[in-house]
């Protein structure tokens, strides 16, 4: 260890951390709607959620973004919106098969370099964007995206994790950070079939019944995600 190094201190800085704040967020929500996430067939509370179909699951994934990261980088808010929620498929061992997004923005000059990361994110990845909801008359720029994927029967949930598993962190550390924000960006600028060959690996591991748990890296880190 190096010297001076203080464990304490990092330990209160990821227990402050607006990322770890923000799961902590979930758990009023959850209780409020009713959902008990350990009676459900498929548990909620994953990446996903997983609706049982046929003889494989349909993935539900949503995420919102901060009206600052959308203010201060609006094409990368828009890329990620594909970005993210097929990091959030792949985490559950599916694939993708189509988006929709809810964007609001000032006037049309605000919501173009929105939509235009969204666009080539879904043009780079392959995964069509098939409608949603635009009002271009809003006060303040907001987004949120949803994705649907398919999953086999093995379904990879965080949930079936359990003491003594072996726990793998899978990062393309070919990217770089966004600055100046926190952002580490591995997907803008690399080759679509190199990317799409990457988020394959999951589904293989599931199909293969290589890996039985997984939990994409959200902004509460490798720690806060563990956790």
């Amino acid at each position: 260890m190096t010297a001076g190094f203080d464990i304490q201190a990092l330990a209160r800085q990821i227990r402050d951390a607006r990322g770890l704040a923000h799961k902590r967020d979930i758990d009023a929500v959850v209780t409020r709607l009713g959902l008990n996430a350990r009676n459900a067939r498929v548990p909620v509370g994953d990446d996903c959620a997983a609706i049982p179909d046929g003889d494989g699951h349909l993935l539900l994934a949503i995420e919102g973004f901060l009206d600052s990261f959308v203010a201060a980088d609006p094409y990368f808010a828009g890329y990620c919106g594909i970005m993210v929620n097929l990091s959030d498929v792949a985490a559950m061992g599916g694939r993708p098969l189509a988006v929709v997004d809810a964007l609001w923005s000032r006037d049309d000059a605000a919501a173009d370099p929105v939509l235009a990361g969204l666009a080539d994110a879904a043009a780079l990845y392959g995964v069509p964007i098939v409608g949603g909801h635009t009002n271009t008359r809003a006060g303040a720029g907001n987004l949120a995206v949803a994705m649907l994927g398919r999953a086999g029967p093995r379904l990879l949930t965080s949930f079936d994790a359990a003491p003594g598993d072996d726990l793998v962190a899978a990062i393309d550390l070919r990217g770089r950070f966004r600055e100046p924000h926190p952002y580490w960006d591995a997907s803008t600028g690399s080759p679509g079939e190199r990317l799409r060959g990457d988020l394959e690996v999951l589904p293989a591991l599931a199909e293969a019944g290589l890996a039985r748990a997984a939990k994409d890296i959200s902004m509460a880190g490798v720690v806060g995600t563990a956790l």
